[in-house]
């Protein structure tokens, strides 16, 4: 917080500072025996009617009345790394999508509109890295009706947390009533480090194919030619298993290389067998070719409740970069007599 020659704590932002990152303490309770400070950190993602709206680094939306405000300023873009590969949101968000791409997409300005059937959401949204070239109004009618003619919900990927990400579209489109549904945060580290786990030699063996048994551990059971053009499409792709006794593997995993990226997806073991190290021999393997093939860096994604993975990722080296969510476009408001007619 900033202080003045008194030593008093000093408010340093207007409404003109939208779109920045900013740091304010406020009063809870204002004019209560019981108020106490309490700070907030954010984008300002807009300042209207005497309120301030800060989107935190996990999207979550605080709105804060001016009148409890009692410091405030401008902080930097994004806080000083203290371990991983540095990268940019956009460069992140790209190798994602390279390494998840879908089957078929179009162009909307800065806008890619993706469809792969509606095999995940991911291949299935908008990744917005720029300005569509319209009115964000027109943009989203384009958007739904592009949708719309082949069957599948409209959604949108956003990102928050980094410099670059899009607070201030995630509230724009949750003003307009799009839901968000979704949310997982995209974790970066250092190859080296997951190439030095739990090695188990030839028992995990990779392919660049998914094989029958490897689609039979998959969580997406019956995988169809969509979903298995989405699985293998990627720079150099390749699959991890670990063989079973009953047939389906005990363990399984997917890593896209791209450049100095290895991109980790699709690691699951078999219930009986978690807590074996399985989930580590099969990233390390995977690790390995991938500095084969020259890269340097990894990223995976994880959703904020699955603990058991957040551990095990933390423990390689694996640090949170930014969180990205899914918006679902409204239904259409079809008026009071839509049911009857």
């Amino acid at each position: 917080m900033e202080f003045t020659a008194s030593g008093r704590l000093e408010l340093r932002l207007t409404a003109s500072d939208v779109g920045k990152r900013v740091s304010v303490r406020r009063l809870t309770e204002v004019g209560s025996p019981g108020a106490k400070f309490t700070d907030t950190v954010g984008v300002l993602t807009s300042w209207n009617d005497g309120v301030l709206l800060i989107t935190k680094r996990d999207g979550e939306q605080v709105r804060i009345p001016e009148l409890s405000l009692v410091a405030g300023k401008v902080v930097p873009a994004a806080p000083a790394r203290r371990r991983g590969p540095a990268a940019s949101y956009e460069e992140l968000a790209r190798a994602a999508a390279r390494a998840w791409q879908p089957v078929e997409s179009e162009r909307l300005g800065g806008w890619e509109l993706r469809a792969a059937g509606g095999f995940t959401r991911r291949a299935n949204s908008v990744l917005p890295l720029g300005d569509p070239g319209l009115p964000l109004d027109e943009a989203l009618t384009r958007v739904r009706a592009w949708y719309e003619r082949r069957g599948l919900p409209a959604y949108i990927q956003a990102a928050t947390g980094a410099e670059g990400t899009q607070e201030l579209l995630c509230a724009e489109l949750e003003a307009r009533g799009w839901v968000r549904e979704v949310s997982t945060e995209m974790w970066v580290g250092g190859l080296a480090p997951v190439a030095d786990g739990v090695d188990l030699g030839d028992r995990v063996g990779l392919t660049r194919e998914p094989g029958e048994a490897w689609l039979g551990r998959y969580q997406r059971k019956g995988a169809s030619d969509v979903a298995l053009k989405v699985l293998t499409t990627g720079p150099s792709v390749w699959f991890a298993t670990v063989p079973g006794d009953g047939g389906e593997p005990d363990a399984i995993g997917r890593c896209v290389v791209d450049g100095r990226w290895a991109g980790f997806a699709a690691v699951e073991v078999a219930p009986s067998r978690r807590r074996e190290g399985l989930a580590s021999a099969v990233m390390t393997a995977l690790a390995r070719r991938a500095l084969e093939e020259g890269a340097s860096a990894a990223w995976l994604q994880v959703e904020a409740d699955n603990e058991g993975a957040r551990a095990l990722y933390g423990r390689l080296g694996f640090a949170a970069h930014h969180a990205y969510h899914h918006y679902r476009a409204p239904e259409p408001d079809r008026g009071p007599d839509s049911a009857g007619h």
